[in-house]
């Protein structure tokens, strides 16, 4: 694999708000491929405090060279104040999905 995969991620409030983060980056050539789960629970620290929320989370499959605009959209549509976006490489893969990724983030990014 001579191209740095990886799987981006973020989690959001809604599933509506998810759906809307998929298909944007999907369209404007961000990522390959959205899924979305959920819903899904959520414990974390905010402000000093416990929080147990429901979320809903979206998986997109990109490539390294892309993330910082798949970053910035995120957080241009994103309802949080401080978002989850992280991204995880993918070390292997099929070629032949790795290829169609290729395919479509090249082809509109």
């Amino acid at each position: 694999m001579s191209e740095k995969y990886i799987m981006a991620l973020t989690t959001t409030s809604s599933e509506e708000g998810a759906q809307e983060i998929s298909e944007r980056l999907v369209k404007q050539g961000l990522a390959a491929c959205a899924q979305v789960y959920g819903p899904i629970r959520s414990t974390y620290l905010w402000e000093g405090k416990i929080n147990k929320d429901e979320e809903w989370m979206c998986f997109m499959k990109t490539k390294e060279d892309v993330y910082d605009s798949l970053e910035s959209k995120i957080k241009e549509i994103h309802s949080y104040e401080t978002p989850e976006i992280i991204a995880i490489p993918i070390l292997a893969g099929n070629e032949d999905y790795l290829d169609w990724i290729d395919e479509n983030i090249n082809m509109r990014s």
